[in-house]
């Protein structure tokens, strides 16, 4: 049986946040964090939202460039993870997530999703579209 995946879209401004459903199907979108510039605040703020929830797994989005190959932004995403995870102990994995922020705002201007901040939507529905992804390759 599987448990809880929260997923984070790591930006240098927000991250978005996605916590699948108890049986691993479907992903929902939780919040977008502002990060503080305080790396201790901010690694925190994503234990302690870890520990609610519970996950068995974190997973980060992986900024690839289109070749595949890795770049400047995948390594930032690399270290924030290492950050939170000298911190607390969870099991993680990285996901491709070429892609997701055109697909998020893509929802947005379809009109799929309503909102007056689109900014901070489209991080969040961006970790969803990530977990979703990583969901559906199993």
């Amino acid at each position: 049986m599987m448990q809880r995946i929260l997923a984070l879209d790591v930006g240098d401004v927000r991250v978005g946040l996605a916590v699948s459903d108890l049986l691993g199907l479907t992903a929902q979108g939780l919040e977008t964090y502002t990060r503080t510039g305080d790396i201790e605040r901010d690694c925190e703020y994503i234990i302690s939202l870890a520990k609610k929830y519970q996950p068995v797994k974190l997973l980060f989005g992986l900024p690839k460039n289109m070749d595949g190959s890795e770049g400047f932004q995948a390594d930032k995403v690399r270290d924030f993870a290492n950050e939170i995870l000298k911190r607390h102990d969870f099991e993680h994995d990285f996901f491709d997530e070429r892609l997701t922020s055109v697909s998020a705002k893509r929802l947005i201007n379809d009109g799929m999703v309503k909102s007056k901040k689109q900014k901070g939507t489209v991080d969040k529905i961006a970790a969803a579209i990530i977990l979703q992804g990583y969901l559906d390759s199993f």
